[in-house]
């Protein structure tokens, strides 16, 4: 179903669906990177942060060991070289997750422009 929408409100409504688009991706994405995260004391899993400002979401985790569970960089020497994890986890996955959501974010905000 379409929308009627004066013409001077078109921005004000865009700017809130996308607005609510990003937060809502951004709440996604924080919630599967938290799910996938390897759990051994929980401290990785538990220091996970997200920022919601409008048009700009982020997921950031300080955890000192958070680059090389999460990405597989930054090893410690007693990895060998080798990316390792107790949990099997995919090296990149919280950016594998972002790229999943793209496509995600890509389809509602088609949706969002054809309901306008």
């Amino acid at each position: 179903m379409t929308r009627k929408i004066r013409l001077d409100m078109i921005d004000g409504v865009m700017k809130e669906a996308v607005v609510k688009l990003v937060a809502s991706v951004t709440l996604e994405w924080s919630s599967r990177v938290v799910l996938e995260t390897p759990v051994d004391t929980g401290r990785l899993r538990s220091g996970w942060q997200t920022d919601i400002k409008p048009f700009e979401g982020t997921i950031v985790n300080n955890v000192v060991y958070a680059e090389p569970v999460c990405f597989g960089i930054n090893k410690p020497a007693s990895w060998g070289g080798v990316y390792r994890t107790k949990k099997g986890t995919v090296e990149g996955f919280p950016e594998i997750i972002g790229k999943e959501l793209e496509e995600y974010a890509r389809r509602r905000y088609e949706k969002i422009k054809q309901g306008i």
